[in-house]
């Protein structure tokens, strides 16, 4: 793959990635929940997720949420030499690709989180509404501040394991639990 391919295939995964989020985003109230195909286990599911996978965070406040940003920033700094030298060095063509699909995702949440919150009026599960781009009285947070949309959610196995199991038996069970976006493909 030479680095123009890359550069392409890094272009239209963030494409894809903004277009659903942005779709979401304004057509979706927070917590609403679509059924594709009609299947159980197969679903849109509106969130936002003010840090990381799994809502890790830094901390709370801006100087955690700037922690954040720098982190997505150097992970797409690194990633940029690092897809360079794969190229130069000829890695196989699948580990390219996985290269890109990380980078974009990289970008994609940088994205979020540095202009959502100033693009996007707030989305409120308790108002159920659905959130306006570019709203006349300005965004829900200033530049740095924005959350990441998450949709994407496949509880494949969503069931209450048997009391006979130690530890965990009468608990409920979901594989796979985490709600995530394109770019966390």
């Amino acid at each position: 793959m030479n680095k123009s391919s890359v550069a392409l295939l890094i272009l239209l995964l963030l494409a894809i990635d903004q277009t659903i989020k942005i779709y979401v985003k304004t057509h979706f109230y927070y917590g609403e929940e679509y059924y594709v195909f009609g299947l159980d286990w197969f679903r849109l599911h509106f969130l936002e997720n003010p840090g990381m996978a799994w809502g890790f965070k830094f901390g709370e406040g801006y100087l955690a949420k700037l922690v954040l940003i720098l982190f997505r920033l150097a992970a797409i700094v690194w990633g940029t030499f690092y897809i360079k030298k794969m190229i130069r060095e000829g890695y196989a063509k699948v580990f390219v690709i996985c290269a890109a699909f990380i980078y974009a995702g990289a970008l994609g949440n940088l994205i979020d989180g540095a202009f959502y919150g100033l693009i996007f009026e707030k989305s409120d599960p308790a108002l159920r509404n659905i959130a306006e781009i570019f709203p006349s009285g300005g965004g829900y947070a200033g530049f740095l501040n924005g959350n990441v949309v998450d949709m994407w959610f496949f509880p494949i196995i969503d069931t209450r394991l048997p009391e006979w199991l130690p530890l965990w038996g009468g608990n409920e069970f979901t594989f796979f639990d985490p709600v995530f976006n394109t770019a966390d493909v």
